[in-house]
Formats: C-alpha cells, structure tokens, sequence
C-alpha cells in the first residue's frame, strides 16, 4: 500500500467549466425569457414587502453591528437599511423567502430560483452607486434581469436530474452555487476567479434538510436562502480578492464532495457506478428554466400543494355548511407531495404549517382562502376544526399524477379531493393538474400576478409610489435601461 499521495494538481472539474463557461459566455436574447424575469423580479419583490409585516422575519434584519455606516451600501426594498452587501443579500432573500410565495421549480430537486435576487440585487445596488461615484456609468436593470435568468438555469438545470435531497442535503446548495457564480460574474471575475468562486460555494460545509421535514420543521427554512445567497457574496468577494480554487473540489477521490455528500450517504446511490454518482445536465445552459419556472400566485403554500388548494377552493361552497357532516375527505396526490408535505399530528409553528398538506387543504376548504395569517398561531389555536378535518383525510398517491410530475414535456403538479359525508353523499372529485403559476397557464395567470404585487406593494409605499413602482415595472424597454441604484431607490423607506 502506498504511503504517499501523488500531487498532481488537476484540471477544473468539467462540471465546473460547464458553469463559468456559460455565465461568461452565453448572451441572452430571448424575449420571453426577459419578459418572465421582469415578471420575477415584481413577483419577487413583492414577497419581500409583504414578509416585512411578520415580526419573526423582521427581528432578523439591520446590520449586525447597530450604527454601522457603509458608503454605497446596498438598500433592503421595503426598508431603510443601507448594508455591506453580504448582510444586505442575507436580509433580501431572507424577506423573499419568509412566506413560501416566491417562484418554485419541480424536478429531481426541488427549489425557488428567485432567492438568488438576494445576492444578485444587492451586489448590484452597490456597483451601480460606486460606478456613478467614480465617474462611470451605472449598472442598469437590464444586467439584473440577465443575471437573474442564468441564476435560474443554473440551479434549475442542476436540479432536472440531481436529487439533493435523496442525501439529505437541503436545495439551497443550488442557490448558493447559482448565486456565487452570477454574482462573481457582476463583480467582473474572469475564468479563473469565476471558478475559484464556484469551487468554494461546494467545498462548504452544506446544510442538511433537517429544519423541513417532521418533527424539525422550523422557521429557519425561512431564511436558509437567505443565508445562501448572502454566502455567495462573501465567496466571490473572497475569490475577487485572488483566493485560489480548489480544482478537484467536486471528484476528488475520499475528499471530494461526490464521495463526501453525493454517494456512500444515501443507499441507494452507494450502489450505482461511480458515474452514476456526479452531476448530470439533462440539457444545454441558455434560458429555459425561466420560461418555465412556476410562479405562485393565489397562495403562500409549498408549491406540491397549489393545485390541492385551488380543488378545495372549488368545494369550499359545497361544503362550508356541512363541516361538521364530512365523513372522511380522499386527497389524491404525486409522490413528491407525499415525501415531504403530508403530515399527521400536531403542528408546532407557521413554518410547520405551510408544509403541512393536509392543513392547507384543510384550510381553503373551511373558509375559502388560504393567506399567512392562517399560518399563525393565534389563527390556528382559534380554529380547532382545522385539525379535525385534517383528521379525516386519507392521502393516496396516483401513480399517473407521479409520473406526469416528472415528465419533462408536462411538469404536472397534481391534486384531487373528493369529500364524503356521513349521509353516503360526496362531493365530485375534482382534480387541477397545472396551478395558475404554471406556464401552460400563462395567459391566465400573468395579470393576476400584476395584481399580487400592486397588493404587495400597498402594504408599504403611498399610493403615489406604488403608482411609479408599476408604471416602470410594466414597461419592459424602461425597466431594463433603468439604472440599478435609481430603481431600488423606490423601494426605500
């Protein structure tokens, strides 16, 4: 047995290249995939405002060291704090993600690729102000929304085939990853500083996926990509300052995070070639994943449970007088749905809640709307018969539902319901495969999503700003000319 290793630094990994290939590389053009960013950004935006109501999210906000004074410090839409980018991308996509509203992207993992504006948006904020103080052109909204579109293709297209969750690791792996790369790329890294950076965000220790899941389901989901992103910054500031990469990062043999986090962790894996067990791209890096991605519209839910809540707010009239009739009430669902939002017993906090999908089947049903405040304790303590209607549902998966979820041509996210009564009645089964934020339901969904972020927006700002926040947000050619740092100055308090 040899007693020395052989030192031959190597290549990059490929999947590596891959990434910081693209970022450099690709010129996006599309038009739909600008327009849908637009829309993102508003959307996303707009779940950052409305968190700013819940004390629990804003306890976490502000600088760490109180009176601490940053020159072209980046803003937090929605306050008046001016922060070091790396705290500033901390609280934004802390606020975006809060309520479980922002964008959602289904595949063999599952995520929210708008947590990235939190990096993306306050490195941004900040060279935009520093450009203009040192005599030169400021960064415009058209470099945002760019970023924005390969943030969402990175960690999308890693997800389509890579499930991180199978191992226990937690998606916002992806958002730090996305993130460090769009990110390095504004600061101005060049290919070797682009995959220092991205060797670092997967060298980190990675979190696991404990604080989602029963009976560990917490308020730090809430903030985890938050706290992602804002790790981003800080590894692409470190690799902008010439810190070298670490090349093998991804399939060093024993240290490597294939062998550490990706393979002997999860049986299943542990058994399949060692090919088996590095990433796949199941398709070219360009602009597919925000084309596609999956806006939530009508509810603050865990996206497996859109469709179940749009069901029950069809037979919210039929049996919002015969609560106390219901027998027993059938939710047919997808698998996913099954492995990570059905739950019995009781349900500890907001956070264990809004991943509860009985509770929020439970909830439209009885009183035909589902919004944060039902989350609450004060709502919950106050409505025992939410618990008792959870009590009479019976999940079933629907094999077709499955597979139709992970059909690359359908991404269906589907539910049905069906209620019975004690008299041997029931209600029709009524099914929704594609939520109102899928693409197939684009058209009808879009304007409600303006609507989602003028309502968003009246919780914060004067009517006369809300009026000036949409009129730029609407006009695409407008938006994307504007600079960064006059565009987050209508979000400032």
């Amino acid at each position: 047995m040899s007693t020395v290793e052989t030192n031959v630094r190597p290549e990059y990994d490929a999947e590596l290249q891959t990434i910081a290939d693209y970022v450099l590389g690709f010129t996006v053009d599309a038009e739909e995939a600008l327009r849908t960013a637009r829309h993102c950004l508003m959307d996303t935006l707009g779940c950052g405002l409305l968190a700013l109501r819940f004390p629990e999210c804003t306890k976490h906000l502000g600088p760490l060291v109180e009176g601490t004074l940053v020159p072209h410090g980046a803003r937090v839409p929605g306050t008046a704090y001016r922060l070091d980018p790396v705290k500033a991308a901390w609280d934004i996509g802390a606020t975006i993600r809060w309520l479980d509203y922002n964008d959602t992207w289904l595949a063999a993992e599952w995520g929210h690729p708008s947590d990235n504006l939190g990096g993306i948006l306050a490195v941004a904020d900040h060279l935009s102000q520093r450009r203009v103080a040192d005599g030169q052109p400021p960064l415009t909204m058209r470099r945002v929304l760019e970023a924005m579109i390969m943030a969402h293709e990175i960690q999308g297209v890693l997800a389509l085939d890579n499930s991180f969750n199978r191992v226990g690791l937690d998606h916002v792996v992806l958002v730090k990853v996305a993130s460090t790369a769009v990110v390095a790329k504004l600061m101005g890294a060049d290919r070797e500083r682009l995959l220092a950076a991205l060797s670092h965000a997967f060298v980190d220790g990675q979190s696991l996926r404990t604080y989602r899941h029963a009976p560990n389901a917490g308020s730090r989901k809430s903030w985890a990509a938050g706290d992602a992103t804002s790790r981003a910054v800080r590894l692409a500031d470190i690799a902008m300052r010439g810190e070298m990469g670490i090349p093998g990062v991804l399939s060093a043999p024993q240290w490597g995070f294939y062998d550490v986090l990706f393979s002997h962790t999860n049986r299943d894996l542990a058994t399949k070639p060692e090919e088996q067990r590095r990433f796949t791209f199941q398709r070219e890096l360009g602009s597919h994943v925000m084309e596609h991605i999956l806006f939530k519209i009508s509810f603050p839910a865990e996206f497996h449970a859109q469709t179940a809540c749009e069901a029950a707010m069809i037979l919210h009239p039929q049996v919002k007088d015969r609560l106390d009739e219901i027998e027993r009430i059938v939710l047919t669902t997808h698998d996913s749905a099954i492995r990570i939002i059905s739950k019995e017993g009781s349900l500890a906090n907001p956070a264990d809640r809004d991943h509860c999908l009985q509770y929020m089947t439970a909830v439209p049903l009885i009183f035909g709307g589902l919004t944060a405040e039902h989350y609450e304790d004060a709502f919950h303590q106050s409505h025992p018969e939410i618990d008792a209607l959870r009590g009479k549902m019976e999940v079933v998966e629907d094999e077709g539902y499955s597979r139709d979820y992970y059909d690359p041509q359908k991404r269906a996210i589907a539910n049905a319901i069906q209620v019975f009564f004690s008299d041997g009645s029931a209600t029709e089964r009524v099914a929704v495969e594609y939520p109102i934020g899928h693409r197939r339901r684009r058209a009808e969904g879009i304007p409600l999503l303006e609507e989602k972020f003028e309502r968003n927006l009246a919780t914060r700002f004067p009517a006369g700003r809300c009026a000036e926040i949409m009129a730029l947000c609407g006009d695409q050619a407008r938006l994307e000319q504007a600079a960064v740092h006059r565009f987050v100055d209508l979000f400032v308090i």
